[in-house]
């Protein structure tokens, strides 16, 4: 009897063993699939978009209207979200401040310092009219009168119209603020200027001048005195 109830014990215990065993195995199964399953979403997480939304670029482009001439919002299907204002990782030994153009990228980058900057999409000089190197800031005016050079007046007669200046306003090229370059105390031609025209962001139409997106502009001419720092890359 002993030997039969110590059988009867051992088949109990072989029964907790195994049911043991059964729900480790659970576990395990259960742990692995949670953790392939965590893998995969921390997986699809690194390849999702980390742009701005379009719900949240609405606001950040929305209108404008305590401006002189009040700014509409800007259409933002019209733009890459790659070009939506955006901090960024941007190992540099140029001092916070400083303006960096990369017409290859089609981007405009303010140094903030801690390897860090704001990133601007922006549009660049179109074939032939593009210009490298470094300047400062030498003036800088809102809502600015716009007259053409020469040089363009030559090229294209129809803006010689305006060969004593257009008055500001949202229909000025220059738009509402403009950083004007320079090299040695002289104006080189070149500036960055706020554009009304999302379609233009990521491409190369202007005579050399770089245009961000009039409320991407208004952030950066605000942070922006004269004598800054511009290096414009080659393209």
């Amino acid at each position: 009897m002993i030997m039969h109830l110590g059988n009867a014990d051992a088949g109990k215990a072989d029964d907790r063993s195994l049911s043991g065993l059964q729900s480790r195995l659970l576990d395990r199964r259960a742990f692995l699939f949670g953790s392939a399953a965590g893998l995969a979403a921390l997986g699809l997480a690194g390849c999702a978009s980390d742009y701005m939304s379009l719900a949240e670029a609405e606001k950040v482009y929305g209108p404008v209207p305590n401006e002189k001439f009040p700014i509409p919002a800007v259409d933002v299907s019209k733009v890459d979200p790659k070009y939506f204002r955006k901090t960024v990782r941007y190992d540099s030994n140029e001092a916070p401040g400083t303006i960096i153009v990369d017409p290859g990228k089609y981007y405009v980058y303010r140094i903030e310092g801690e390897g860090n900057a704001t990133r601007y999409g922006a549009n660049v000089g179109r074939d032939g009219f593009r210009w490298s190197g470094d300047a400062y800031v030498g003036r800088k005016a809102e809502w600015p009168t716009w007259t053409p050079p020469k040089e363009m007046i030559a090229r294209q007669p129809e803006a010689g119209k305006y060969a004593r200046g257009m008055p500001g306003g949202l229909d000025n090229p220059l738009g509402a603020r403009v950083l004007y370059l320079y090299q040695n105390g002289v104006y080189t031609l070149y500036t960055i200027y706020s554009t009304s025209a999302p379609e233009t962001i990521g491409n190369g139409i202007t005579s050399g001048c770089t245009g961000l997106l009039s409320q991407d502009m208004i952030d950066l001419y605000s942070r922006t005195p004269v004598n800054t720092k511009v290096i414009v890359l080659p393209a």
